[in-house]
């Protein structure tokens, strides 16, 4: 039997095949030869093939595009003995030495806490048991891609796949650094994008009957999320001593890690400062007088040193809703959609651009390190910022139908 093969791809018989002594391949027939196939480039650093065997023809052609690619980008192929996991080793060790990491972001900012555990968890779980023997140098797409396939069948979601790959990504780029001839086969890898999961994102009427219905103690957090778009972690370590009332203005420059406390917020545009708008300065006002906090107390926290639970608010909120929407049920009325604080945070964006806010100014004040947002904004003045905080002061009273038509009464009857 003849097997078709490409250029720079040939054929490896099985040992007892009798293509071996000049005969013909029995490929195919029952208990016959089962051919492997060998990949080849050539390596002018070594003068010399880099070689690689395959099971299929397939991963043989994928592994040829992606040395050949690397060659035209002026990349030396190469080889190495190192593994996967031996790889994933060096990066998690050199990502948590104390004092100092020497394995950071491409921005050269120690990785989160939070991340390099959630790294770690994917590589243990989903990685390394199925691909941690490998050699960095004999992984392809294909590899990575019949990954994706077995995690979706185990019913994984889209987002948890992509995140499973994220760090074998993070210990390729590490790598490359070091070994220029290097092949990365998580460039241009196709994941399942998750299209069709939108962020639900509510307006400024549905947000407010949400919060209306939550216990009193706690609507000053959700609304938080929803008018100044801080994020859980950002929430968690809120201090008042952070929250300037007077002046309006909430000072961003810390996150709550549950593990380690205190830490860096996401990214360098993740220390801002954000407007406290009239309709979010009515809440934070209640919760301190109620609570009488001030200082270094947790502005949300479980008490005044103990910052709040997420689970815990959650909960409390669902039940909250879950009420109300028995209560509407017996009336037939349409029921709440319960929501969470990251949802909250996108319904913050949504608000902001519809209050006439560009990208660059959203990006600002909600912490964003997007492509879109420019240097040039990377400190909004203090004229500008109470300008946009007019702005949103001016929406936020037009958008609630209900003001809106006390506007529209107050006019027919003067």
């Amino acid at each position: 039997m003849h097997v078709k093969t490409n250029a720079g791809i040939g054929v490896r018989h099985s040992r007892f095949c009798p293509s071996r002594q000049g005969g013909g391949c029995t490929a195919g027939r029952k208990g016959g030869c089962k051919p492997g196939y060998e990949a080849r480039v050539w390596n002018k650093r070594v003068n010399g093939w880099v070689r690689k065997s395959f099971g299929t023809l397939s991963e043989a052609k994928q592994w040829r595009v992606d040395q050949l690619s690397a060659k035209s980008r002026g990349a030396m192929v190469t080889s190495t003995k190192k593994t996967l996991a031996e790889a994933w080793d060096e990066w998690y060790t050199g990502a948590t030495a104390e004092p100092k990491p020497t394995v950071n972001t491409r921005g050269g900012r120690p990785f989160k806490p939070s991340v390099i555990r959630q790294y770690q968890w994917a590589m243990n779980t989903y990685v390394l048991p199925d691909l941690g023997g490998h050699r960095l140098s004999e992984l392809s797409h294909a590899h990575l891609l019949d990954l994706s396939d077995r995690l979706i069948g185990k019913g994984l979601s889209d987002s948890s796949v992509r995140n499973a790959i994220m760090p074998v990504r993070a210990v390729y780029r590490r790598e490359q650094r070091r070994n220029h001839g290097l092949v990365n086969p998580t460039e241009r890898l196709e994941l399942p994008t998750g299209l069709g999961q939108r962020e639900r994102a509510v307006g400024r009427d549905e947000a407010e009957l949400l919060f209306s219905l939550i216990p009193v103690a706690d609507r000053a957090l959700w609304a938080t999320a929803f008018y100044a778009g801080l994020r859980r972690s950002e929430l968690q370590a809120l201090k008042w001593s952070d929250v300037d009332l007077d002046r309006g203005r909430i000072n961003v420059w810390r996150s709550w890690d549950p593990v380690v406390g205190f830490v860096a917020p996401k990214s360098k545009k993740g220390t801002r400062t954000v407007p406290v708008i009239d309709a979010l300065r009515e809440y934070l006002e209640e919760l301190k007088l109620a609570t009488g906090r001030d200082g270094d107390d947790f502005v949300f926290g479980s008490t005044r040193s103990t910052p709040f639970t997420p689970s815990n608010i959650r909960r409390k909120a669902v039940a909250a809703w879950a009420t109300e929407n028995k209560r509407r049920a017996e009336e037939g009325l349409a029921p709440v959609e319960p929501i969470g604080l990251h949802e909250l945070r996108h319904s913050c964006v949504t608000f902001m651009k519809e209050a006439g806010l560009t990208l660059e100014e959203i990006g600002k004040l909600v912490g964003h390190s997007s492509t879109y947002m420019t240097d040039r904004y990377l400190h909004l003045r203090d004229d500008h910022r109470d300008e946009l905080t007019k702005k949103l002061d001016a929406y936020a009273l037009v958008s609630s139908t209900s003001a809106r038509i006390g506007q529209l009464d107050a006019a027919r009857n003067s």
